[in-house]
């Protein structure tokens, strides 16, 4: 029914338009051509001043109304060390553009009603006038030479050249259709290589190079997760894309960058403001000070809600809107404890999966090295514990089992591979640090095969990390071996990976 009604409104308009251009021509039968074309060019250049007088008025109005949202821009400064010298390449360019765009509008539409054709005035004729051509191209251009001068003082301070030597943060940031991926160093403070022949849509959908080093550590946040950021600490924002063109935009630092596919581009910043820092200057605003939801006048206010943005400035596709993300600027000590936390994409999806490149190594040195740190949180507080007077009834019967995770066998024996000395050789210090210590060994198998053989199987097994520890200087007194063999399964042995957790090597605390 609004489709019809809309049709016959659009009708109606186009017959009196008709009309009106049927009278305009019996109008000028009757008072004459010249007549009614002088009159038509009185009016048209009338309506045309009171055209530049309404444009003008609007200009600045709109300008001043919506100053607040234009480039972030509000009644703050910029968030980032740079910001003030691009609020100031900005607002200058506004002054000398602003200057020639009212002048030129006001010619245009002045000369228009000016120079109508009128009864009785000629136009007169002249070539050239070199005064007048050599002042409208030497002001434009000491303006413009003085615009890019200053804009290229602006470039070459947002876009510095950082040596090996310079302390910076670098992240690095992948758009894709429709959402970032935003990849974080690890504790070796570098982000690794990445090949685009290494994608894998399954799990590595960036086609990081694991054989880099530098990538073992790396974490990707994806998502909704907010990005956090280090205030007053230098940030290298490395930038690509996926698939189109996308753009990296950080309104309220000022600034932007393509992110382009195939041709990796970067910028950098220096965030001076956290987030809290940066609610508590709005709520001094009235403006900032209403109601965040008009509907809610007793909920939070709008300074409350603020939270800086990644915003994609390129048109990118029907879900463009959502490729928002809220950046959270932090202060140091909290991002580092932050970041400490953030899990490493190459441990937690890529390690033994058809896409690790080392898939065949049974232990790879970070994975030592995290083993110990989880020794050192969980075994030697604990022992500390059993050697106090006092009980603790948080020590549960669980708690006293410690099952080994890098302790190696060959396969149907009980000869420890060489790799096994790694754990079996920290747990011997441990147990040094903690002489109260006394320990019993179990072997467990799932049950596959002969249950005697099993048994048998992991009492040798039992034995062998016993013999392991005693030759590290462990007194066989303290030292317990068992073999259960399929007895005491932790998981169902109807599939493979609850056999593999059966077959299994632990160390109980002996009371």
């Amino acid at each position: 029914m609004t489709i019809i009604g809309a049709l016959v409104i659009f009708t109606l308009i186009a017959v009196i338009v008709v009309q009106i251009g049927r009278v305009n021509d019996l109008a000028a039968k009757i008072r004459g051509e010249e007549e009614v074309m002088r009159s038509g060019n009185d009016a048209t250049g009338r309506w045309l001043v009171v055209f530049m007088v309404v444009f003008l008025v609007g200009c600045v109005y709109s300008s001043w109304h919506y100053k607040d949202v234009m480039l972030g821009y509000g009644p703050w400064e910029a968030s980032s060390e740079h910001g003030k010298e691009v609020d100031y390449l900005f607002n200058m360019t506004l002054v000398f553009t602003g200057i020639v765009f009212v002048i030129t509008h006001i010619l245009l539409f002045w000369y228009a009603y000016k120079y109508r054709i009128q009864q009785g005035k000629k136009a007169t004729f002249f070539a050239h006038d070199t005064k007048l051509e050599l002042i409208w191209t030497a002001i434009p251009a000491v303006v413009m030479a003085f615009l890019v001068a200053n804009g290229l003082v602006v470039w070459n301070n947002v876009m510095p050249d950082l040596g090996p030597d310079d302390a910076y943060l670098e992240i690095e940031a992948t758009g894709y259709q429709f959402a970032w991926d935003i990849r974080y160093p690890g504790k070796d403070g570098k982000i690794g290589d990445k090949d685009f022949r290494l994608i894998n849509m399954a799990n590595n959908t960036l086609g990081i190079n694991f054989n880099d080093p530098a990538a073992m550590d790396d974490a990707i946040l994806s998502g909704s997760d907010v990005i956090k950021l280090p205030v007053d600490s230098t940030i290298r924002v490395k930038i690509s894309a996926k698939d189109v063109l996308h753009n990296f935009y950080l309104p309220h630092f000022r600034v932007k960058m393509d992110a382009v596919p195939g041709m990796p581009t970067y910028f950098i910043f220096k965030p001076t403001k956290t987030t809290v820092q940066m609610r508590q200057e709005l709520s001094e605003y009235p403006e900032w000070n209403e109601p965040y939801d008009p509907t809610d006048p007793e909920g939070p206010k709008r300074w409350q809600k603020f939270d800086y943005e990644l915003a994609c400035a390129e048109l990118c596709g029907k879900g463009h809107y959502s490729m928002r993300r809220v950046l959270e600027i932090v202060s140091k000590e909290e991002y580092d404890a932050w970041a400490a936390t953030l899990p490493s994409f190459y441990k937690g999806n890529i390690r033994g999966t058809e896409a690790d490149p080392f898939r065949d190594k049974l232990l790879m040195d970070y994975e030592i090295q995290d083993r110990k740190a989880e020794l050192d949180a969980t075994v030697d507080p604990l022992w500390s514990k059993l050697g106090s007077a006092v009980r603790d009834s948080s020590i549960t019967e669980e708690s006293l089992i410690l099952k080994l995770k890098y302790v190696f066998f060959e396969t149907g024996s009980s000869n420890l591979d060489k790799l096994s000395s790694h754990e079996l050789d920290y747990i011997a210090g441990l147990m040094k640090k903690h002489p109260h210590i006394r320990l019993e060994v179990a072997g467990h198998t799932d049950n596959t095969g002969d249950a005697a053989a099993n048994r048998s199987l992991s009492q040798s097994r039992a034995d062998s990390v016993k013999a392991s520890l005693v030759a590290q200087g462990i007194a066989a007194s303290r030292l317990a071996s068992n073999g259960y063999g399929d007895t005491k399964p932790v998981e169902s042995n109807d599939a493979e990976e609850g056999r593999a957790k059966n077959r299994r090597t632990e160390l109980k605390v002996i009371k």
